[in-house]
């Protein structure tokens, strides 16, 4: 194992100094618990967003905190669940009045400890579980289909709602219907490496790729031998509009996201492709986001993500946006 490492236990800490450092003008770390919380108070009370997940999903989702987005985040260790803890001191501080709202993807320890959150908080809230990965309906991190990139969709859309002054009910609307209308899925060419287990998560053969990836490296649909691009693109447009089953004439967001180990060029690459099927498809994507947004520490491979968008969703991703990831 290679990596940029002092002490694979020490790992999450070291890096969120780091992030403190560099966004300091974005957000502030804290420690025991550990969450990143929005540094620009905003001036009228609102309904607070937070979220989190393990860590090694970099930007999401610490680096979405900020103006019309997040209000904090609560990064576990690498893979691993935040605890119930964490999501408390979090809303503790940065709570407003109007509410709170939980986006959580759809992993077993994520769910169990942000209703144990929900369930210990005096204040009131709610939940939005994001649900896009189209590749499974289970597997052994999930009941029903997991969250993936899907996430950075739901939590621009909803953040941009409570920013304009929402209230709790409508934001948590906003964000069941994003995920609603949002369906990804993923293809892996390699396996990352957990710093604590220092061995690739699986095996996989050069010539292989693993169909329906989740983002730990949880088995997809199946594992076949490297196609072109091209088909690998139409195939995970097929699923992802077989789930979404969009009106002819639809506008859409495309999001083609990389694992962290794939380079822009071919991010870009696989985007052109996703577009002009779509487009003869009657479809017309008409915003369009490229580059590592959920990540899997260093794995090869991307997914595409689609929403089917509206006026009042396109005019909320179109909202301002203030983060050290997203930036309009």
């Amino acid at each position: 194992m290679k990596k940029f490492i002092n002490d694979a236990d020490r790992l999450l800490h070291d890096a969120l100094k780091g992030v403190a450092s560099v966004h300091s003008n974005i957000v502030e770390v804290q420690f025991s618990p550990t969450f990143v919380s929005r540094k620009q108070r905003p001036s009228e009370k609102k309904v607070v967003l937070i979220s989190g997940g393990g860590s090694g999903h970099e930007p999401l989702h610490v680096g979405f905190v900020g103006h019309g987005m997040l209000d904090a985040a609560c990064p576990g260790q690498v893979f691993t669940s935040p605890t119930p803890d964490q999501m408390l001191a979090a809303a503790s501080a940065v709570d407003m009045g109007p509410g709170v709202l939980f986006i959580v993807k759809n992993y077993a320890g994520d769910v169990m400890n942000f209703q144990m959150a929900s369930e210990m908080m005096d204040c009131p809230n709610a939940t939005v579980l994001v649900t896009d990965d189209v590749a499974v309906e289970g597997s052994t991190h999930t009941t029903g289909r997991r969250g993936v990139a899907g996430a950075l969709i739901v939590e621009k859309l909803a953040g941009a709602a409570a920013e304009a002054g929402a209230d709790l009910a409508q934001c948590k609307a906003i964000g069941d219907r994003a995920n609603q209308t949002t369906a990804s899925m993923g293809v892996a060419f390699t396996s990352c490496t957990v710093p604590a287990a220092g061995r690739p998560t699986f095996e996989i053969e050069a010539d292989e790729m693993e169909v329906g990836v989740g983002i730990h490296g949880e088995p997809g649909r199946r594992r076949e031998k490297l196609q072109r691009a091209d088909l690998i693109v139409d195939e995970l447009l097929t699923a992802i509009l077989r789930d979404l089953n969009p009106q002819s004439g639809a506008e859409v967001l495309l999001h083609v996201n990389g694992f962290g180990g794939t380079p822009l060029m071919e991010l870009y690459l696989l985007f052109e492709r996703a577009d002009v099927q779509l487009r003869s498809l009657g479809l017309t994507p008409v915003r369009s986001l490229v580059g590592n947004y959920t990540t899997s520490l260093e794995m090869a491979g991307a997914s595409l993500t689609l929403t089917v968008l509206d006026s009042e969703l396109k005019a909320l991703w179109d909202a301002p946006v203030r983060t050290s990831a997203l930036n309009w």
